[in-house]
């Protein structure tokens, strides 16, 4: 047997989650193959299989913490496992019945060629070459294969419910548990024909309700969470990666002095110059134009005019950082992640956005690796994306400040003595008041509304 064991996973990670199987036992595999993945507090990480073969055994389940060099599972190698598939062809009989092992086959196959009928009795049927159950092989293949959260996973395999048959919702089409909520709720429900047939359950409903009393009639459709034998409760242990945030964020407000500041900015003059060349810009560079990397190129420049906002605490020494690695917050399926682009000071708007969509789509993707992770100086949330008007957003320990963005919102402003309506953004900086003063956050953050308020001071500077 050959083990495959978990591999180093990066600096300080000693344990990492099984996330998914994506081989089950008794599947075939190539060299190199993903075996699994195993989800650690920053980045997924793919196991392959070390050399060609049969997955014999899976020694730990979707959900289970192990740490570095333990033992996932088992492989047997290419030419032990072809061996005794051969005779397994010509296996008749209870030979042949599912779920029956490979070696009472090979055993029973010759003596039921050879054993001649009963004298009277007409003769036996040429015996039958057994074919392995195709239905549940195809039906376990595409569920290996749907990409699911392990909420997802578990909550489909207690209701028996197919998740290739589930339609996905999240980034890449995948399955999380309020999908396969929706579409229990969709299969409870009786189709709106004339004469409703209560003995006819639809083909994808979970075997446990096809199985049920007639089903009721439309003013009483039950919602999934009052299914017979449902619970009105869920326990969901905690991912790793998602322990590791809450542990990160706790340990930011009880290490650092936080405060934040606040501001608004006229967001007028960079809509209308994003409004003249973003069909440009997509069409020569392939880049649709966002605000993230205004934002980003003005906060490299007032990092540079106030430094001690990207600086870091260490012990009784200030680290002051002479580049500015700018942290995107990224929010994915799996929980928040924070890659940083290196070097953001000296790259221009386009270089910029260009790092802000591969940084993001590697992050949804769940193929960051540590380097993508480590080194920020400085981060960048925008919550406007989902709608949010104003927030505190938390530091990114060990860093010592973060700005947070919010929604672009039209909004009632003075101009000049005249009540116009001007797009208007809210925006926040956390700061670590162990070292930066209130009086620096603060021009900190009318640098930056200045910057983004007259975008032809990013050009000068």
């Amino acid at each position: 047997m050959i083990p495959i064991k978990v591999p180093p996973l990066g600096e300080s990670i000693v344990e990492a989650t099984v996330s998914r199987w994506l081989k089950r036992e008794g599947d075939p595999v190539a060299a190199g193959e993903t075996l699994v993945e195993l989800e650690t507090d920053k980045v997924t990480v793919e196991v392959p299989a070390t050399t060609g073969g049969v997955l014999v055994r899976r020694l730990h389940q979707e959900g289970d913490v192990v740490g570095v060099g333990a033992v996932l599972a088992e492989l047997e190698s290419t030419v032990a496992a072809i061996e005794p598939a051969v005779p397994e062809t010509v296996a008749t009989g209870p030979a042949a019945v599912e779920g029956a092992p490979r070696k009472a086959a090979t055993s029973t196959a010759a003596p039921a060629s050879e054993s001649p009928p009963p004298e009277g009795l007409p003769p036996s049927p040429a015996p039958v070459p057994a074919v392995p159950p195709a239905r549940p092989a195809k039906a376990s293949s595409a569920a290996d294969i749907v990409r699911a959260s392990p909420a997802a996973r578990r909550m489909a395999s207690d209701l028996d419910i197919d998740l290739g048959a589930v339609p996905g919702s999240g980034r890449g089409d995948v399955v999380s548990k309020p999908d396969v909520v929706d579409f229990l709720t969709r299969s409870m429900t009786p189709p709106s024909l004339p004469v409703p047939s209560a003995e006819a359950p639809a083909p994808d409903a979970p075997r446990r309700l096809a199985t049920a009393e007639p089903g009721p009639t439309a003013d009483q459709t039950p919602s999934p969470l009052a299914a017979p034998g449902a619970s009105r409760e869920t326990r969901e242990k905690m991912s790793t990666r998602r322990r590791r945030i809450a542990e990160h964020l706790l340990e930011s407000q009880h290490t650092t002095a936080h405060l934040t500041t606040f501001n608004e900015i006229d967001m007028s003059a960079v809509e209308s110059l994003r409004a003249r060349v973003k069909e440009r810009i997509e069409k020569e560079h392939g880049l649709k134009l966002s605000f993230m990397p205004f934002f980003v190129r003005a906060a490299c420049l007032a990092l540079k005019q106030f430094p001690t906002v990207n600086a870091r605490i260490d012990g009784d020494h200030i680290v002051f950082h002479h580049y500015v690695n700018m942290g995107i917050a990224v929010a994915s399926d799996a929980g928040l992640v924070v890659p940083n682009i290196k070097d953001a000071d000296s790259k221009g708007l386009l270089s910029i956005g260009r790092d802000i969509v591969a940084i993001a789509k590697k992050a949804r993707d769940g193929k960051l690796v540590m380097d993508d992770l480590t080194g920020g100086t400085f981060t960048i949330t925008n919550g406007g994306v989902f709608g949010s008007l104003l927030s505190t957003p938390i530091i990114n320990f060990p860093q010592v400040a973060i700005l947070g963005l919010h929604k672009l919102q039209d909004r009632a402003v003075v101009v000049d003595g005249r009540i116009e309506a001007r797009p208007m953004m809210y925006v926040a900086l956390s700061y670590d008041h162990r070292i930066i003063d209130g009086q620096q956050a603060v021009l900190f953050l009318v640098r930056v509304k200045e910057l983004m308020e007259d975008p032809a001071l990013m050009a000068i500077d």
